[in-house]
């Protein structure tokens, strides 16, 4: 465990992850380029959710490559990549059950977006984050749900825009379930930390 532990924090791999969060962001926003073509230039920043959470986490790597931090920062990228990482392997295993089949592409999302949310979890003891920041990215994250549902802006899934309602009642909860996890894994446990080295 100290040797993953040793790996994960290494500067040379975070560069490593750095750079494949970068060149994974880059693709992201061009996995979107046929939806943002038509999308409203005010919903732009909040159409293209994946990428969007890849990116906040790629300029947390950077800051710590660079030894600054940013809580806000922070905070945004844990619950985005937890939040659409899982979203998405929801969203492609609600394709295979629909569609009866999946794209060799969208197991490579799947994989791809449990990975995404895996790094929000490895990387968070180098999070420091408090209420504020959390509250923040909360209010981003629920601010995106209205964006998608409210205002029609989902990603386009094939058939599933058949389910939309269910797919927005879902997602919801899992936002709530992301904000509770952040809570527990930077804020509070951190707290349970400090009072016990006090």
């Amino acid at each position: 465990m100290n040797m993953i532990k040793f790996m994960l924090f290494d500067r040379k791999f975070i560069f490593l992850l750095f750079i494949i969060n970068l060149l994974g962001t880059i693709y992201g926003y061009y996995w979107y380029k046929s939806q943002l073509e038509v999308t409203p230039i005010h919903f732009l920043p909040f159409v293209p959710d994946s990428p969007t959470a890849s990116l906040f986490f790629t300029i947390f790597l950077f800051l710590f490559l660079i030894k600054k931090q940013s809580p806000t920062i922070e905070a945004l990228a844990f619950v985005s990549l937890v939040k659409y990482g899982i979203w998405a392997v929801m969203m492609n295993l609600l394709t295979l059950i629909v569609d009866g089949t999946l794209s060799w592409t969208g197991y490579m999302l799947m994989a791809s977006h449990f990975a995404m949310a895996l790094q929000a979890v490895l990387y968070a003891p180098l999070m420091r984050i408090k209420l504020k920041h959390l509250t923040i990215a909360s209010i981003w994250i629920l601010h995106n749900e209205i964006i998608d549902y409210v205002f029609d802006m989902m990603p386009t899934y094939s058939k599933l825009a058949l389910y939309q309602d269910e797919i927005g009642y879902v997602t919801f909860w899992l936002s709530i379930f992301t904000i509770l996890l952040a809570y527990k894994i930077l804020i509070s446990n951190q707290q349970l930390s400090l009072s016990k080295t006090r």
